[in-house]
C-alpha cells in the first residue's frame, strides 16, 4: 500500500506524513528513507534537526540519495513500513547527481519503478513530495524539465497509490482514498 503525500514547503506534509506512517506502520519496523545529499554544513544541520524531531518515534533512518530500491538491502527481513522524504530531492539526485552533461534520460521510469520495487516489499509506504508547480513563474531549461519530470512522477504514482493527500497548513486533504485519520 502507498500513500502520496503531496504539499508546498512548510506546509506540515512531513510532519504529518511522519505521524501518518506511524499509525499505518503498526507494531512493524518503521524506515525513514532520507533522500537529501548531506554534502555542507547546512545540509547536515538539516539532516540533524530531522533525526531528533524523529527521536523516539521508531524509525531506522537509511540514506538513500538516488536508486531508492537499494534501501531495501539495508533493511531487515520482516513486516517493516517506510517514509520516503522527499521525492522532490530524489528526482534532483537522479537528474543532477551525475554532474552536467549527464545523461538526464528515463529519471521518471527509475524513480517509479523503484518506488514500484519498495512498494512490493513494503506493508506501507508513504512517500512526501513537495508542490512546486504553484508559483505561476515560467522557468527555463533544467529547472523547466525538472519541473516536467517531477510532475511525471507524481501522476503516475498517484495513479498506483491507495491514497493521495494534500497538506495545507498542517490540514490533510484527501485527494484519492479514504479518509486520513
Amino acid at each position: 500500500m502507498m500513500v502520496l503525500v503531496i504539499g508546498g514547503s512548510g506546509s506540515g506534509k512531513s510532519a504529518w506524513a511522519e505521524e501518518y506512517t506511524v499509525k499505518l506502520s503498526g507494531t512493524g519496523r518503521r524506515y525513514y528513507l532520507a533522500t537529501m545529499r548531506v554534502m555542507d554544513r547546512e545540509t547536515e544541520e538539516k539532516a540533524a534537526a530531522h533525526r531528533h524531531l524523529r527521536a523516539g518515534r521508531g524509525f531506522v533512518t537509511i540514506e538513500q540519495p538516488d536508486t531508492i530500491e537499494n534501501a531495501l538491502f539495508k533493511m531487515e527481513q520482516g513486516e517493516k513500513s517506510a517514509l520516503l522524504e522527499c521525492l522532490s530531492n530524489l528526482t534532483a539526485n537522479e537528474m543532477f547527481g551525475a554532474g552536467p552533461g549527464a545523461d538526464k534520460g528515463g529519471v521518471a521510469d527509475r524513480i517509479v519503478n523503484g518506488i514500484q520495487r519498495l512498494e512490493e516489499e513494503l506493508a506501507c509506504l508513504v512517500v512526501v513530495t513537495n508542490n512546486v508547480f504553484e508559483d505561476g513563474l515560467r522557468y527555463h531549461g533544467d529547472t523547466m524539465e525538472y519541473m516536467r519530470v517531477l510532475g511525471e512522477i507524481h501522476i503516475r504514482l498517484a495513479e498506483r497509490a491507495w491514497q493521495v493527500v494534500e497538506v495545507t497548513a498542517g490540514i490533510p486533504t484527501v485527494l484519492k482514498g479514504k479518509e486520513a485519520k
